[in-house]
């Protein structure tokens, strides 16, 4: 939050109102910068730059690749974005609505059913020896599972 406003009162007002940061003016604009970059870390969950390795499935996010040991996989930007998710948040269960907040973010408008398209599509890109780790669960959604369903 960058406001004039000086008060400690306005402070914990505009923190408890889900502010991450709080600061006044005249502010310096190296300071300003460092804030946001603080902010930055905190808000990015660790091991996102990280590859991930899953049963010899890796996702190399710097790289922007999917590999096996059979080589890399090839699959279009929104299956690697489903992907990415599930590997980063395994065991879990996310409904359709909620993998459109998460992968196609809030403000795109596409329907439901949208999610089973990119599943079928994000299995068939894995191949025969890493479809069983995208599992459907019936009557909610999907997970992210090394584990039998």
């Amino acid at each position: 939050m960058l406001t004039a406003k000086v008060e400690e009162d306005n402070k914990i007002q505009g923190l408890e109102a889900g502010a991450d940061d709080y600061i006044t003016k005249p502010f310096s604009p190296r300071e300003l910068v460092a804030r946001l970059k603080a902010v930055l870390r905190r808000a990015t969950p660790p091991g996102v730059d990280s590859p991930i390795e899953v049963d010899g499935l890796t996702l190399d996010p710097i790289g922007h690749r999917v590999t096996s040991a059979e080589g890399a996989l090839t699959m279009g930007p929104t299956e690697y974005r489903l992907l990415q998710f599930f590997m980063t948040h395994q065991e879990r269960v996310y409904t359709r609505s909620q993998l459109l907040d998460q992968v196609w973010g809030g403000n795109v408008y596409v329907e439901e059913r949208t999610v089973d398209v990119h599943i079928r599509r994000l299995r068939k890109a894995l191949g025969d020896k890493y479809d069983h780790l995208i599992q459907t669960v019936r009557g909610t959604g999907y997970r992210f599972s090394t584990r039998a369903a």
